[in-house]
């Protein structure tokens, strides 16, 4: 069974191009990224951590911390962080995790429980290990997705994400379809009409379950 929204993450210690981890430790009281890559020295791949190294300033904003898995080994990763920087013009200051054992691709369900890497591999035989987890500062699973090695995530959609998870993390309230920061979100059906009104002064009844209200930033 692959693992759940709200569910406590997979903890693990592991070497990085930074040194050893221990997951939930790295984490502290942050929430924190993990976006993971089938090899090393691959194109798409080189274009999305040269994202997130010119995202940096934005996730500090909000407090979270990110760290980049791929299933080659630390040597590699320094190397390739090299080409990283280049391509995205800036440093590429967060770790990333050198998963030769596919053991947290495993524990994160990208993997087979029976997945190897054969000699002579390519990144097809390690192809599903392109995803994005957005955990809480509880170790919780908050939202993840899934891409195809041949299309590059949006880096913005993730930032975007992470936003509508901390904005409704914080009060009983959910973001509608497309929201950006700014925008009204939704009250919770948990809140009574009465309470609403009373918490958040003008609410907008466009229907009698879809209550919105302004951004209560």
């Amino acid at each position: 069974m692959g693992l759940r929204i709200n569910e406590t993450v997979p903890n693990f210690t592991a070497m990085t191009d930074q040194g050893e981890i221990s997951f939930h430790d790295w984490i502290g009281d942050s929430y924190a990224i993990l976006f993971s890559h089938p090899k090393d020295y691959t194109p798409v791949c080189t274009t999305e951590f040269g994202a997130v190294a010119q995202l940096a300033d934005e996730w500090a904003k909000r407090g979270t911390k990110v760290i980049g898995l791929s299933v080659d080994g630390v040597e590699d990763h320094k190397g390739w962080k090299s080409d990283i920087e280049n391509v995205a013009g800036t440093t590429a200051g967060f770790p990333i995790i050198a998963d030769e054992g596919l053991e947290v691709s495993k524990a994160f369900d990208m993997l087979p429980a029976d997945a190897y890497l054969p000699d002579g591999r390519t990144p097809a035989d390690s192809a599903t290990v392109r995803s994005v987890f957005i955990i809480g500062p509880d170790k919780k699973l908050r939202l993840s997705m899934t891409y195809p090695m041949s299309v590059g995530r949006n880096f913005a959609e993730v930032l975007r994400a992470l936003d509508a998870v901390m904005k409704t993390d914080s009060a009983p309230i959910a973001t509608p379809a497309n929201w950006t920061p700014g925008d009204d979100v939704i009250v919770a059906l948990s809140v009574s009409d009465d309470d609403a009104k009373a918490k958040y002064g003008e609410v907008d009844f466009k229907l009698p379950y879809l209550r919105t209200i302004k951004d209560p930033a």
